[in-house]
């Protein structure tokens, strides 16, 4: 069955440059009665030095809590009032400051987003507290053993690469970090180059690109803030972790960034891993009853992806797990089941539609093509690609994947010497 794409691609969105850089992205979806905006800026823990790294999220953190007209109680009444949702983000490549509410509010959204990300004034007093709050967030994620497999995951791939870094920095840059380092990063990293202003919903998009030029329109232009592509190291690394019962799993392979443009490792990894029919799912969960949970997605970014596959396993269970794996995967590099290219295919698809209903995952993934390409291709473009990849080609891809090596990252309860033993099993998958 061929995906349907056409109501992805009508109405048509639209992508402006102001005179500074900053671009504006409309994305029309007459059907709702809300609005979302988002400003996007290029810039997350891949752009960060080891000494900033967790500065882009503190920054994220801080932009609410006061700007030159507006203290923080203010700020979150001017968007309640309107009965908007205020939210925020960091990622490796990107920050994004969201609001979504009514559609008529659309423009003054765009504004109060333009005094947050522009004129935020990091009040010191502020900034203990939020320390606070932001300890207490690193607690949470470093107790959590998924978050730590990761974490280790990322820097088994890429060693001591900035996009290994983790988004929410380390405890002691955390409690170090002044507001004049804040200043100075914004300063340095949002400039018109790197900032993008979204809106998608029942828009007036010339309506959208006015309030944009008003709130932006004076920022400096600068230079896009780019990071150059990580060496794929391609290394395997335990942690044993107290008061965990289970063994937790990350574990893939290095496949093209999103500039590469490529399909193949997209339909690839919905193959081998997408649903309970998938071959990882129906052999280690369905047939050998080795892991509860198990998954396998595609993650890429500007600067390099990743193909990853994780689950969590009784310890006893690890390493026959790990074999299980490792055979799977030499099977797709053999031979590409046509059912479940089908079965791949569809889901991408329904997925894809379903995200496209979503007005911010709408704005994030084109704000994230308009950095990495410059320009929009319409949604249905991408269907049409992934819809064309072949049986060749996905096995092409897993053949490219295994010549290439695993990386994988152990964490929870590990036996002494698991990590030398599953270096041997992951080593028969080359």
């Amino acid at each position: 069955m061929h995906p349907p794409s056409a109501d992805l691609d009508s109405p048509r969105a639209s992508l402006a440059t102001l005179p500074n850089g900053v671009r504006v992205i409309a994305l029309p979806m007459p059907h709702l009665h809300t609005a979302a905006v988002s400003v996007f800026v290029r810039t997350g823990s891949a752009h960060e030095s080891a000494a900033l790294n967790g500065i882009s999220h503190v920054i994220e953190h801080m932009a609410f809590k006061g700007t030159a007209e507006r203290d923080v109680r203010r700020i979150n009444l001017d968007a309640e009032r309107l009965g908007a949702e205020v939210n925020a983000h960091t990622d490796k490549d990107h920050t994004a400051y969201q609001m979504r509410g009514l559609a008529g509010h659309a423009s003054d959204f765009v504004r109060m987003l333009g005094d947050i990300v522009l004129h935020s004034t990091f009040p010191a007093a502020e900034l203990e507290r939020e320390r606070q709050v932001l300890l207490q967030e690193f607690a949470e994620d470093d107790d959590d053993p998924v978050s730590t497999g990761y974490k280790l995951f990322d820097r088994a791939c890429y060693g001591l690469h900035a996009v290994a870094q983790p988004v929410i920095g380390s405890r002691r840059n955390i409690e170090r970090f002044q507001r004049d380092d804040l200043v100075r990063y914004v300063a340095r990293q949002y400039s018109g180059a790197n900032l993008i202003v979204g809106a998608a919903g029942a828009i007036d998009a010339d309506a959208i690109v006015r309030a944009a030029e008003a709130a932006f329109g004076a920022m400096p232009q600068g230079t896009p803030n780019l990071v150059a592509a990580p060496s794929y190291a391609g290394a395997v690394r335990a942690r044993a972790l107290a008061g965990s019962s289970q063994t937790h799993v990350v574990l893939g392979f290095p496949i093209p960034s999103l500039r590469d443009d490529d399909a193949a490792h997209l339909v690839a990894a919905a193959v081998f891993g997408e649903g309970m029919s998938s071959p990882l799912l129906a052999r280690v969960r369905e047939q050998r009853a080795l892991a509860y949970h198990a998954s396998c997605s595609a993650d890429r970014f500007d600067m390099c992806g990743q193909l990853v596959i994780e689950a969590s396993t009784a310890p006893e269970q690890f390493e026959e797990f790990l074999r299980e794996v490792t055979g799977l995967l030499l099977a797709q590099a053999r031979a590409t089941d046509p059912v479940d290219l089908e079965r791949a295919r569809n889901q991408i698809a329904v997925r894809r539609l379903h995200d496209a209903e979503k007005p911010l995952r709408r704005l994030e993934e084109a704000a994230l093509e308009a950095f990495v390409r410059g320009h929009l291709r319409a949604p249905g473009q991408a269907l049409e690609r992934l819809h064309a990849v072949g049986r060749a080609q996905v096995q092409q891809a897993f053949e490219r994947m295994l010549d290439a090596g695993p990386s994988a990252a152990i964490v929870g309860s590990v036996r002494r010497g698991t990590g030398e033993r599953a270096r041997a099993i992951l080593a028969t998958a080359r």
